[in-house]
């Protein structure tokens, strides 16, 4: 309990790294109950860890909801839903072509009538045996599923949300940010020390928010690619020295492809220590226990399904200088 108190005390301040790695639930306990929904939620909350993690999306009368991506095919039972068959479409969605039922096309209401459903059932059988028990949660619910939380433990459980393409909803006549701020601001989260850490790929959104909420704020920066907000500018041109100063004029943190981190198993790449000395803590992104997303170092077995050496990998992690891990088994890494 000392250790938990003395991370939260410490995770606005600035680098360098935190002793121990905050443990950030990526869409709660994913790995062991559906993800995005209560259930993994509040089991990660029981299993300690620091913060829980929503995706964020709109519905079409502009209400936030959680889900992986606003497309739910995979996430949700609407392919078996005869009534939203007409509602199957193809977008273009941040310069990718995606075919599915997608959530802006939806009323709030016509998504509580949906069910959650496992995402990656062939690795995860126990969550699939899960599917069609739980409803799509909102932001604001997970917002109140983090207090609940709170109150239960006599911990801080914050709040991660990462804002989904907020271009391409604003383009679509569903202004992401203003919704958001909303949310925030109606329980009093705007401040420098909220129990919240907001994430985005795309700068602008970050920058936008920086003028108007004080929360912390961290920059989510992937192996390949770059923002798609940002044509001209590569996540690689983002995470050297030059570029992560940049970063720090609008954020507090980066997220980090665990790619970036490791460029070879096993290796520390010079990202955390060049982002500490920007000013900037880094959390890694994700951790998993199964083979299926495991170096070969990590693994054990052949089995994809099979749990690898989470442990371990996190533990090298956490001795590279990782202030933060989004991890999908909260419990093995507490």
């Amino acid at each position: 309990m000392i250790r938990i108190i003395l991370a939260a005390m410490t995770l606005f301040a600035a680098a360098p790294a935190l002793a121990h790695p905050l443990v950030i639930a990526h869409r709660g306990a994913s790995g062991e109950r559906p993800e995005h929904t209560r259930a993994a939620y509040e089991l990660a909350i029981d299993q300690g860890a620091d913060f829980i993690e929503p995706d964020l999306v709109m519905t079409r009368d502009g209400v936030l909801v959680v889900r992986h991506e606003n497309e739910i095919g995979g996430t949700t039972d609407v392919a078996d839903r005869p009534e939203f068959a007409d509602r199957r479409a193809v977008k273009a969605v941040d310069g990718r072509t995606v075919e599915g039922w997608f959530t802006e096309d939806f009323t709030l209401a016509e998504l509580k009538t949906l069910r959650a459903r496992e995402r990656l059932p062939d690795l995860r059988p126990a969550n699939a045996a899960l599917d069609g028990r739980e409803p799509v949660l909102t932001f604001d619910e997970v917002l109140e599923i983090a207090r609940e939380g709170s109150a239960r433990t006599g911990r801080r459980i914050g709040v991660t949300p990462e804002l989904k393409h907020p271009s391409y909803f604003a383009a679509a006549g569903l202004p992401m940010e203003d919704a958001f701020v909303a949310a925030l601001e109606r329980r009093g989260l705007t401040g420098a020390e909220a129990a919240v850490l907001v994430q985005c790929f795309e700068i602008g959104t970050l920058r936008r928010l920086r003028a108007r909420i004080d929360a912390p704020l961290l920059q989510l920066v992937a192996a390949a690619g770059g923002p798609a907000d940002r044509p001209d500018l590569t996540y690689a041109a983002m995470t050297t020295p030059d570029g992560l100063a940049a970063v720090a004029a609008y954020a507090d943190w980066i997220g980090a492809d665990t790619a970036l981190i490791e460029t070879r198993p096993g290796e520390a790449s010079p990202l955390i220590a060049d982002a500490h000395a920007a000013g900037l803590k880094v959390a890694g992104w994700t951790f998993r226990a199964e083979n299926a997303f495991l170096p070969d170092i990590d693994r054990e077995g052949d089995a994809p399904a099979g749990h690898g050496r989470l442990r371990e990998r996190l533990a090298r992690f956490a001795g590279h200088g990782l202030d933060a891990a989004f991890v999908d088994q909260p419990g093995l890494a507490r």
